[in-house]
């Protein structure tokens, strides 16, 4: 509710209309059959807006809606493999890594050893290396290589 005794009135076209009584100011809008909103509580005198505001509030949320729409944050998309994983699947798999990267999501590859496979660290390294050569031109290598207990894991980014 406005509490001063006289407000500047803009109306419901953006033109001025000067200082005018509260209360008149009410009527006014009223009369239009919209709402006298204030815009600027702090300036003296205060600074009230004739306007739809239930329409006002519809325009900003679907404003708000159609940001967070196109602003979709990269997701975190994740391949796993084996350090002698066979031909044919590790192509699939690139194949799957490029579709991310044009998506422009980021891609997390997971290499995972089981039982004694541990001990070809230098397979899984050159599995890793082929893979971050196919898609070079699709991504860039954001975090290389790094063994974290069983797993060797490498992030890989679009370009």
């Amino acid at each position: 509710m406005i509490m001063a005794k006289s407000v500047r009135v803009i109306s419901d076209d953006g033109s001025q209309l000067g200082i005018l009584p509260t209360q008149e100011a009410i009527n006014l809008a009223n009369d239009k059959g919209l709402d006298l909103v204030e815009v600027a509580p702090t300036a003296d005198p205060p600074v009230c807006r004739i306007m739809d505001y239930g329409k006002y509030k519809y325009k900003t949320s679907k404003k708000f809606q159609e940001t967070r729409k196109k602003g979709k944050a990269a997701q975190l998309k994740e391949v796993k493999v084996r350090p002698h994983t066979d031909e044919h699947d590790l192509e699939t798999k690139i194949r799957n890594i490029r579709k991310f990267l044009i998506k422009k999501d980021r891609v997390k590859i997971t290499l995972t050893f089981k039982g004694r496979e541990i001990t070809y660290k230098d397979a899984a390294i050159a599995t890793l290396n082929r893979i971050a050569d196919e898609v070079k031109e699709d991504g860039s290598i954001d975090q290389n290589a790094k063994l974290e207990g069983r797993n060797m894991t490498m992030l890989i980014v679009p370009k």
